[in-house]
Parts: structure tokens; C-alpha cells; sequence
């Protein structure tokens, strides 16, 4: 099976979709590295690592693989 290349517009479509009320600015051009800021009330009064395994599960195995690096930043609404 091949596999297309991840776009930002992609990215910032799945995680407003996987996280309820979440707003995504997504940054990257080259189809594998990735930068994303998301600002979601689902955040509010979790750790850091936790706010970022939300948007982590959102791409499941595909991080590392398809999508090879995401680097996040996170904020509670």
C-alpha cells in the first residue's frame, strides 16, 4: 500500500476533529515534520504530557512512520 504524504491542512483537520472545541496552527512544508500549536478547553488542568498524548492519540502509529516528527505546543482555553 503507498502512502501519501501528510499535509499541515491535514493535520490541523484531524486534531480539530479529535479534540473537541480544539483550535490547531500548523506548520511544515516538506510532508514529514511537522510544528503545530493547539489551544482546546480539553486541556485545562492536565499536565503538558498529558495534553500532548491527547493530540499524540489522534495520529496513532503514525507518528514516527508516516508522519515523522510533531513538534507541539499546547494551551488551555
Amino acid at each position: 500500500m503507498a502512502t501519501t504524504m501528510a499535509t499541515k491542512e491535514e493535520l490541523k483537520e484531524r486534531i480539530e476533529a479529535g479534540i473537541p472545541g480544539a483550535r490547531a496552527e500548523v506548520r511544515g512544508d516538506d510532508g514529514h515534520h511537522f510544528e503545530a500549536v493547539v489551544t482546546a478547553p480539553a486541556f485545562a488542568g492536565l499536565s503538558r504530557i498529558a495534553q500532548h498524548r491527547l493530540v499524540y492519540d489522534v495520529f496513532g502509529g503514525e507518528l514516527g512512520g508516516r508522519i515523522h516528527a510533531l513538534a507541539l505546543q499546547t494551551k488551555a482555553e
